[in-house]
C-alpha cells in the first residue's frame, strides 16, 4: 500500500491547479485520472481571471509560451444585432486578456509541467471505492489501494465523490443539451475578431445560442445549446449542429466556407449541483461540485478559483491550524458561483439579453459588467457580484 499526503482525482485544470499548490506548500501529492492525455474535452474558452490562478501556480509562464489563440473579450449577436465586451476596459484590476484553447493541448501542457514540479501523477487509475477512517482514508483503485489523509476530488464531469457518496442533488437550471465539433472555419470576414469568442443567439428562439470559440491554427469550436425539444429536429448529431448554426444569419454568413471535417458530439443534463462542497477528510473542486452552463466560459474559472481556496484550507488542515471549510472555502467560492448564476439565469430568461444588446448603454456599468465576465465574480466591491440580482434588474429596467 503506497502512501501521500493529499490524492487528487483527475488531472484536468482545477487537478492540475491544486496539485501543483500543494506540493509547493509542501505535501507529498499523488494526482490520478482515469484517461490517457491528451483526451477531448469541451471548456475552450478561458476568462482573464484564470491568469491568477496560473501564475500563482507557476504555470502561467508555460501558456503564454504555448501559442493558444489570444482573447481579450467576448461578441455577441442576434440577427443584425453585434455588440461585443472588452475585458480590457473593465472595473476590477487585474488580467484583462487570456486564451482560447483545445483542451487536449492545454490540459496535457498543464499536468506535464505539474509532473515538473515534482508531483506524482499517474494515467489510467480509476479510483473504485473510497473507506474513510478516523485519521486517514483508504482508496482502492485498479492497481492497488492507497493510503491518504486528505482527497481532492478534481475529476470534473466523472463526479467522483458526489457519485461514491450519494451527494448529488438537482441543479436549480432547467436541463439543456449541448451539440459541438472542431471545424476548419475557413472564415474571410475582414471585421471578423478572432481575439473574441462570439456568442450568437438564435433569431427566433432566445432560449437557443451558439458559441464560437476560434483556434490559433485556423479552426475553431461551434456548438448549439438549449433544451433538447428545440434542438431536436430529427438528424444526426452532426447535421443536427450544422442545420442550427446555418439558422443563424452571422453564422451562416461566417461559415460559409467551413469544413465540417469531424463528427459532432453531445453533452446533456449538465448542471449539476451537491448537498455539501466539502468533508471531514474530502473537498470537491470545479465541476465536481457544481456546473452552472457554458454560455459565460465560467467553468475554469470556478475551477481555478476553487482550487485556490482548497489548497489554502487544507494546508491550514494538515499544519493543525484553525480553518472553517464552510466559510473559507464553500461560502467565499460559492459569491462567484451565485454572481454567475444570477447571469446564465438572466440570459435564459432574456433580461440579461436585453441588457447586452441593449443600444442604451451606460459606460460605468459596462465596466462593472465587463469586470464579471472577465472572471472577476469574487470582487465584493461590484455591486454586480454581491448584489447581481439587484444590479441585473435595476440595469435592466434601465436598458
Amino acid at each position: 500500500m503506497r502512501e501521500f499526503d493529499i490524492l487528487v482525482i483527475g488531472a484536468g485544470p482545477s487537478g492540475a491547479i491544486s496539485s501543483s499548490l500543494l506540493n509547493k506548500y509542501g505535501f507529498k501529492v499523488l494526482c490520478v485520472d482515469k484517461e490517457k492525455f491528451p483526451r477531448f474535452v469541451i471548456g475552450e474558452s478561458l476568462l482573464p481571471h484564470c491568469m491568477t490562478f496560473l501564475k500563482e501556480a507557476n504555470l502561467l509562464e508555460i501558456v503564454e509560451k504555448a501559442g493558444f489563440q489570444y482573447k481579450n473579450g467576448a461578441a455577441f449577436s442576434c440577427g443584425d444585432n453585434y455588440t461585443y465586451v472588452d475585458f480590457c476596459d473593465k472595473f476590477t484590476p487585474g488580467f484583462g486578456t487570456t486564451f482560447q484553447v483545445k483542451r487536449s493541448d492545454f490540459d496535457k501542457l498543464l499536468i506535464e509541467e505539474v509532473q515538473n514540479q515534482g508531483v506524482k501523477v499517474e494515467f489510467d487509475t480509476e479510483v473504485q471505492d473510497i473507506k474513510f477512517h478516523q485519521n486517514f482514508s483508504l482508496v482502492k483503485t485498479q492497481n492497488g489501494e492507497i493510503k491518504t489523509k486528505f482527497i481532492v476530488d478534481a475529476s470534473g464531469y466523472g463526479r467522483v465523490l458526489p457519485r461514491l457518496l450519494n451527494l448529488e442533488t438537482k441543479s436549480t437550471l432547467s436541463s439543456k443539451k449541448a451539440y459541438f465539433t472542431h471545424i476548419k472555419d475557413n472564415i474571410s470576414e475582414p471585421l471578423y475578431d478572432r481575439n473574441k469568442i462570439l456568442i450568437t443567439t438564435h433569431p427566433s428562439n432566445r432560449e437557443i445560442w451558439y458559441w464560437l470559440i476560434p483556434f490559433s491554427d485556423g479552426t475553431c469550436s461551434i456548438g448549439v445549446v438549449g433544451e433538447d425539444r428545440y434542438l431536436n429536429v430529427g438528424l444526426d448529431d452532426k447535421e443536427t449542429l450544422k442545420k442550427h448554426v446555418y439558422d443563424a444569419p452571422m453564422l451562416k454568413r461566417l461559415l460559409n466556407n467551413a469544413q465540417w471535417l469531424k463528427e459532432a458530439r453531445t453533452i446533456e443534463g449538465y448542471s449539476k449541483n451537491v448537498s455539501t462542497l466539502f468533508g471531514e477528510r474530502f473537498v470537491l473542486l470545479g465541476n465536481a461540485g457544481e456546473f452552472l452552463d457554458p454560455v459565460f466560459s465560467s467553468g475554469i474559472t470556478i475551477a481555478f478559483k476553487s482550487a485556490s481556496l482548497a489548497a489554502k484550507c487544507i494546508t491550514k488542515k494538515l499544519t493543525n491550524q484553525n480553518v472553517d471549510f464552510q466559510k473559507e472555502y464553500a461560502d467565499e467560492l460559492m459569491i462567484g458561483v451565485n454572481c454567475f448564476r444570477t447571469y446564465v439565469e438572466g440570459w435564459y430568461s432574456g433580461i440579461f439579453q436585453d441588457v447586452i444588446y441593449s443600444k442604451n448603454q451606460n459606460y460605468d456599468i459596462k465596466r462593472k459588467i465587463s469586470a464579471v465576465l472577465a472572471g472577476y465574480a469574487w470582487d465584493i466591491n461590484n455591486p454586480f457580484v454581491l448584489r447581481s440580482n439587484e444590479a441585473l434588474k435595476a440595469v435592466y429596467e434601465y436598458c
